[in-house]
């Protein structure tokens, strides 16, 4: 159990820091603006999922469920986005790979999550 919790702890923080860093990149780098219109998105989706994964970043750690899992499956519609986009638009292979690595990174701290969540929920009765 000690394991799974490390894991889950090192697999979270990775994910919150990666979310805070791409979210302030989505809103501030002028590169993530071009790679944006490079593949076909508004401007305006640029800012949304910014704020989205700024907010995403913070409700991973909130121990309710309901948030946290929908910041999960959120994240995750994110990641496999980000994966056929890049494959469209004709992208290289690091470009293409890169959102499935961070889903994999996602994925390892859900299941370490749903196997320590006893521990970490508020239970409400």
């Amino acid at each position: 159990m000690k394991a799974t919790k490390i894991a889950y702890y090192a697999t979270t923080g990775l994910m919150s820091f990666a979310m805070l860093f791409s979210a302030y990149a989505y809103l501030t780098k002028p590169e993530v603006r071009q790679g944006f219109q490079h593949l076909g998105f508004p401007d305006y989706f640029r800012v949304e999922l910014g704020i989205a994964k700024f907010i995403a970043a913070f409700l991973l750690w909130l121990p309710i469920r309901l948030l946290r899992e929908a910041s999960y499956v959120g994240l995750a519609i994110s990641f496999v986005s980000a994966f056929i986009a890049h494959i469209a638009s004709g992208d290289s292979i690091s470009h293409i790979i890169n959102p499935l690595l961070v889903l994999a990174i996602l994925t390892v701290s859900y299941i370490t999550y749903t196997k320590t969540s006893s521990n970490l929920e508020i239970s409400v009765k």
